[in-house]
This record gives structure tokens, sequence and C-alpha cells, in this order.
């Protein structure tokens, strides 16, 4: 059962987008891009249409969580009988791979923890077969175009199509749990640090909240983590700003307008558009309005009310009949699969 949606936090590297619950597990990640298919859709149907699972083994006491001020680095931290850990989760700016990257820390005393990685590309229903990385470096994971990499010191073992791990972290320890994305007829992506990219994380993200002219004193925190989620939403390669990070989350639990919103649609981009210019982000809306240029260009009379990240104008939706929907959520009567009517502002209403 996913977490409520309050419960999530989200991490992303400018590209794409992970909703990471409470529980420690990552419900949501569509990889490489914001409209790919997701390989972890347990929002949208139960843990074997993919997620991630990092936590304690044993009952938690307390769950608090925060972001690193100014970044979007998040941390959980899980207290249980026997000791308190953190669980860092973040994405670090895209270099020539995606990564997620999961630093396990202990804080006090002695904890045992469990991982549950379930992949399942093709929106929660494609089983990938599974091999350990010919340079004995890693665990491939691989379906059609989608590739995998997990990285870590741990040991791992695969049980019913999972791959899990059980260990122990102590106090001042830290184990580095990192997996990354690649196309599969492409060479495994190289290994990163995770403790540079870290760093590297929390200085891209500091370093662009820096730049904010809001001189407000009253909720600057709110008004920060505001602009980061927004920034967080932008589609760096194109300038896109879609409109939310995910697909089929109804606006009414159990009711069917549960439409996809990895998309970017004027109307909402042009409000975010407003609420980074008047913080000082100027770049994020001149590559916005070169992206509007190229996406919209021919007769105005024929522009859409949203497009694709790319600028892409046809744009399919697709009802994946095998995930049971977010608490109830009702799916069209409509065939599959079926084309959004981008023409129409009836979808915006």
């Amino acid at each position: 059962m996913a977490s409520r949606i309050e419960d999530y936090g989200l991490i992303g590297d400018c590209e794409t987008a992970a909703l990471v619950g409470r529980d420690g597990s990552i419900d949501w990640l569509c990889w490489p891009a914001f409209d790919s298919d997701a390989c972890f859709a347990a929002l949208l149907g139960t843990s074997r249409n993919g997620r991630w699972l990092l936590a304690p083994a044993g009952e938690i006491k307390r769950t608090t969580r925060r972001y690193r001020d100014d970044t979007l680095i998040l941390e959980t931290r899980f207290e249980t009988d026997g000791g308190v850990v953190d669980l860092i989760d973040f994405m670090p700016p895209r270099g020539k791979a995606s990564d997620v990257v999961r630093l396990v820390r202990g804080v006090g005393g002695r904890v045992k923890m469990h991982m549950e990685l379930v992949i399942r590309f093709g929106l929660g229903v494609d089983v990938p077969w599974v091999k350990k990385n010919p340079d004995g470096e890693g665990l491939l994971a691989i379906s059609g175009q989608d590739m995998t990499v997990l990285r870590t010191p741990v040991e791992t073992r695969g049980q019913d199509l999972t791959t899990l791990a059980d260990f122990e972290i102590g106090e001042g320890d830290t184990l580095p749990f990192v997996l990354t994305y690649g196309a599969s007829f492409q060479p495994v992506p190289e290994p990163i640090d995770p403790e540079a990219a870290l760093r590297d994380t929390e200085d891209y993200w500091t370093e662009w909240c820096s730049r904010s002219t809001y001189d407000g004193s009253v909720q600057r925190d709110l008004v920060m983590r505001s602009l980061i989620t927004l920034k967080a939403l932008t589609f760096r390669p194109t300038g896109g700003i879609v409109a939310a990070p995910t697909t089929s989350l109804p606006e009414k639990l159990g009711g069917a307008r549960n439409w996809d919103y990895r998309f970017c649609w004027l109307r909402d981009a042009t409000f975010t558009l407003l609420a980074l210019m008047n913080s000082g982000y100027t770049e994020e809306a001149a590559a916005w309005h070169n992206w509007l240029l190229r996406a919209a260009a021919g007769a105005p009379a024929n522009m859409q009310i949203m497009y694709g990240i790319l600028g892409q104008r046809r744009l399919l939706e697709w009802e994946a009949g095998w995930l049971s929907g977010y608490e109830g959520a009702q799916r069209s009567a409509s065939a599959t699969p079926r084309m959004r009517s981008c023409n129409s502002t009836s979808m915006a209403s």
C-alpha cells in the first residue's frame, strides 16, 4: 500500500524526479525523463509494480524528516529501540548519467536495516533480467531499452524477482546505495563517489538559492522551499516546465479526473515563471520563452494548451489496466491507448 500523498518527499535532478515515502520507500520514478515510463510505480499500484525500500528491519518508534537548508537533499531519521539512523536521499545534478543516491548513516546505537529493490520498467509491468556487471562491480537490471545498475558495498541477494539486503549500521558509519540509469545498448555508466556527489548536490542547490532576490523576512524558508520545488520541475535540456512529476493521481479520491500532468501546460508554466521571475530567476524564464517559441511555432490559432517537455504536440495517454490506481481512482472507459485532445480547453477546466 502506497503512502499518503502528504507523506512523500520530492528529490530530482531537473530532468526527472522521485517520490520518497516516510517509510523509506521510493514509490515513483520515471527514468530517464519526467515523461518516461515509471520503473517504480507502487504509487499507483502495489510494491510488485516497483519500489525501492530502505528502512529499519524492526519496529520504528519515531520518524522525522527534513530537507537540508536551501537544497533538495531529503533526510529521514528513524528512531528504534536499538538506535537511530538517518536515510539521506538525493539525485545529483546530472552528468553523463542519472543517479539516485541513498546514504544510510548511523546516528546512535546499532540498527538492523532491510532493503527491497523491485524494478519494474514499462510503468510497473516489465520484469527485467538481473545479472552482475561483467566488471564485477554492481548489479544490472535490463529490459528493452532500459538499464539500471545498483552499486553498494552491502551484500545483496535475489528472491521472488526482488533484490534484497539485510545489514546493520552503527553510530558514525555510512553505507551508500547508488542506482544509476543508462540505455541498455550503451556501455554501463561509470560509478560515482557518493560523498562527493552529496557535496556537489548541496553546492548546486545552495548556489542556486543564493541568487534569489526575495527580500522578505517573513516565511523565507517556505518561499525558498517553494522555489526549489518549482526549479525541480524544470526540464533543464529544453527549458520546459512540467505541471507535476506524477500521473493518474485523482483530483478527488475515488474519482475519474486523474490526468497525466507530466506535460508543459502553458497556464501552469506561466504561474511558475511569475514566481521565479519575481525572485530574480530570469535564466529559467528565458529558457522557457525559447522553449515556447519552438513548441508553438506556426499559426497562433493552432496553439495548444500544453506540449511535451521537448515541445511535442501529439501526446498520448495509456490506460495501465495492471495498476490498481491510487486510493481507488477510477479508470476512464475510453479505449487504450487514448490520445489527449490537446486543442481542447476542456482538459484544463
